[in-house]
């Protein structure tokens, strides 16, 4: 479909040149850097008109949003420029967030096609931050050597190792998690279906909200309340994003578990700054989850 590969694309891209594509950007007269993400509405309309559901209101949001964030992180860039974290970047990180939680532009969508909402969402941040706002230490890179790669799996598989125990244990007292099937590795088919789904978990799941809570919030927040204080914060936002996940009500049960994994992932993440390392244990922790729970 034309419109995920153009989102994807967005994404790939900064994944593997953020800074050469920041320093491209810098080089735009102003107003241009702020005007260009509008187009990030073209999948959108490509979608609505394929669809025949083509509605205005909705254009206006997807090109009007973009450069709204555009302006105000161009505004905390120079208002900040130690990037110890401004209150315009606040304001654009829980209106993302709010608007990927509380599902405010799915309805935009037709019914099957509602991620690529979240995934526009994605770009539009990774634009912001990445380029304009050219944040440091984010560690959003999926590019590097293979020396990088290896040490992002031994640091993601052990924080995996450390987490899955207690938030077993915990989560099977609270009743929250069941077994409810069992994995033959002998099945050939079962081994091939079950490594695609950590990959689509790894890429669809893991990757946006890692970006979000580690490379952007518990960033920032570092550089205001240092390490500990900002693991801490941050894991309790990523714990209470999940309060009316696999239900309509606040799900205290979950948000205590997510909490808990947050402080996993953003040990992995902080110990290199590499997104990498903090999505492999996130993927793999809803991989098991999936699997047997």
């Amino acid at each position: 479909m034309a419109a995920f590969a153009v989102e994807l694309l967005v994404v790939v891209a900064f994944a593997c040149a953020a800074e050469g594509i920041a320093r491209a950007v810098a080089r735009w007269p102003r107003a241009l850097r702020i005007a260009f993400p509008a187009l990030f509405a073209l999948p959108y309309v490509l979608v609505a008109i394929s669809q025949h559901a083509l509605a205005w209101e909705w254009v206006a949001i997807y090109a009007g949003l973009p450069v709204v964030v555009a302006w105000l992180l161009d505004r905390a860039a120079a208002a900040d420029p130690e990037q110890r974290g401004n209150w315009r970047d606040a304001i654009i990180l829980l209106t993302l967030g709010l608007a990927v939680d509380l599902r405010w532009f799915e309805s935009a969508w037709p019914v099957g096609l509602r991620a690529l909402n979240e995934l526009l969402l994605v770009d539009v941040g990774l634009y912001g931050f990445m380029a304009i706002r050219r944040l440091e230490g984010t560690g959003f890179d999926f590019c590097k050597s293979w020396n990088d790669w290896k040490n992002d799996w031994k640091t993601g598989l052990r924080e995996l190792i450390y987490l899955t125990p207690p938030v077993l244990v915990l989560g099977l007292v609270l009743g929250f998690i069941h077994p409810h099937r069992s994995f033959f590795p002998g099945n050939l088919a079962g081994v091939g279906s079950a490594a695609l789904r950590w990959v689509a978990i790894f890429f669809f799941t893991a990757v946006p909200e890692e970006l979000f809570f580690r490379a952007w919030v518990q960033n920032l927040l570092e550089r205001r309340v240092g390490r500990k204080a900002a693991l801490g914060i941050a894991s309790v936002v990523f714990g209470l994003s999940h309060f009316n996940k696999r239900s309509a009500h606040f799900t205290w049960r979950y948000v205590l578990l997510a909490t808990m994994a947050g402080i996993f992932y953003g040990r992995a993440w902080r110990e290199r700054r590499r997104v990498p390392a903090s999505t492999i244990t996130h993927a793999s922790v809803d991989w098991i989850w999936s699997l047997w729970f």
